[in-house]
């Protein structure tokens, strides 16, 4: 199995997808390590057979509704789902049972001190996260702490006191603040992220309405105008025709003059709209990476020299080519676009980003339209995936032959 196939399965390389998958390998981590803890603690416990048997049936369920309650409520904060309370509020009881049980291991003297010392403080900073991920943060900020807080009081009601009670109320105050900052930042990262990647689709989509209103307008402006006078003066031909006279002739001849007139200029229009031009391309594809986020470099080398068909091949290159990267390549970071002079007398275009993504869809014609434009140009074009999750898309025209 290459590395390819291993980052497509642990979900693609970049894009909210992967950062999701990844937050939930954390939240899931975050369970086991409890289960681990949990298990060394009933390892090392002086507690008697019976007791230890009720802490592992406690410790295994309050880290099964850790897990299930982390996920949920990273489904909820991202609006997949509806908030978890059900599951809240039982693990908050699980968490209390826990709790009152350690009190009142300790206080029937079946544990010491530093063996509470750990169990509790394990206890609330694993509590800590989950809740202020599903709630919303004026709850959570009442409902942790009070836990905490009760948790704690019990424990010097119990009996514990001196260095294990100050450990474990000093330790609280900076590992449960800690613990739900980091898991409710982690939420906020995903779901920051999916609102970038959402962005940039919107961004492209509107490149492309912006850029069929332009073309239906200069349509309208070059055809408004003759079509309004062809139907003014057939018009005007057939009425004379009915009375006999000969001037609709002439005005015949003239609605010929203004259809050929309009058929020149529609095809300067197309023509306009075909040929893209290398330099604004290269300076368009600069400004609207940047703004997607992605740190764009150019070298555009002998492109000044080109003949004008290899810079409107080159400049359509371009074009698909950073289309791709807003549609397609979510994690990107950087894209660096090269012009460059063979010594074989061809002009290359490379253009290489660090977010390889999904394969295009099989329907689309993106790649396949630029390889008929570069091959009227006996031109080619290449896409290849390269180590380190790089995208390269190479254009090459025989620069002589075009000349």
């Amino acid at each position: 199995m290459n590395v390819d196939t291993w980052v497509e399965r642990f979900g693609g390389p970049g894009g909210p997808e992967r950062y999701r998958r990844y937050t939930l390998s954390s939240i899931t981590f975050l369970a086991l390590f409890e289960a681990g803890l949990w298990a060394f603690w009933l390892v090392t416990s002086d507690a008697g057979g019976p007791w230890l048997a009720l802490v592992a049936a406690l410790g295994a369920a309050h880290v099964a509704v850790h897990a299930l309650l982390a996920r949920a409520a990273l489904r909820h904060y991202l609006g997949a789902a509806p908030r978890p309370d059900p599951l809240v509020a039982l693990y908050t009881a699980v968490t209390l049972a826990m709790a009152g049980l350690g009190c009142a291991l300790l206080a029937d003297g079946r544990i010491a001190g530093n063996d509470l010392e750990s169990y509790l403080l394990w206890l609330l900073m694993f509590y800590a996260g989950p809740p202020a991920l599903a709630l919303a943060p004026r709850t959570s900020v009442v409902l942790v702490p009070a836990v905490a807080v009760v948790t704690i009081a019990g424990a010097a009601v119990a009996g514990l006191s001196g260095r294990p009670l100050v450990l474990v109320a000093g330790a609280s105050l900076l590992l449960v603040p800690f613990m739900a900052v980091t898991l409710r930042a982690s939420g906020g990262g995903v779901h920051l992220i999916e609102r970038l990647v959402a962005a940039r689709e919107t961004q492209a989509r509107l490149a492309v309405a912006e850029e069929r209103l332009r073309f239906g307008r200069d349509l309208h402006d070059v055809l408004g105008r003759n079509l309004a006078v062809v139907a003014l003066k057939s018009e005007l031909a057939a009425q004379l025709a009915c009375r006999g006279r000969e001037e609709a002739v002439e005005q015949m001849e003239e609605v010929q003059r203004i259809a050929r007139e309009s058929q020149r200029e529609i095809r300067a229009v197309v023509r306009g709209y075909r040929t893209a031009d290398l330099h604004a391309e290269l300076a368009g594809a600069r400004s609207v990476l940047e703004a997607a986020g992605i740190d764009c470099r150019i070298e555009d080398g002998p492109a000044a020299r080109l003949p004008t068909q290899v810079q409107s091949a080159l400049g359509w290159v371009v074009r698909e080519g950073t289309t791709n990267v807003l549609r397609h390549a979510a994690g990107a970071s950087h894209c660096e676009l090269s012009v460059r002079a063979t010594a074989a007398g061809s002009a290359m275009l490379v253009m290489e980003n660090d977010g390889v993504g999904a394969e295009p869809a099989a329907g689309g014609a993106g790649l396949p339209g630029l390889r008929e434009r570069l091959a009227e140009l006996d031109g080619a074009l290449s896409t290849e995936r390269r180590p380190g999750g790089v995208f390269r898309l190479t254009a090459s025209i025989p620069w002589k032959a075009s000349a």
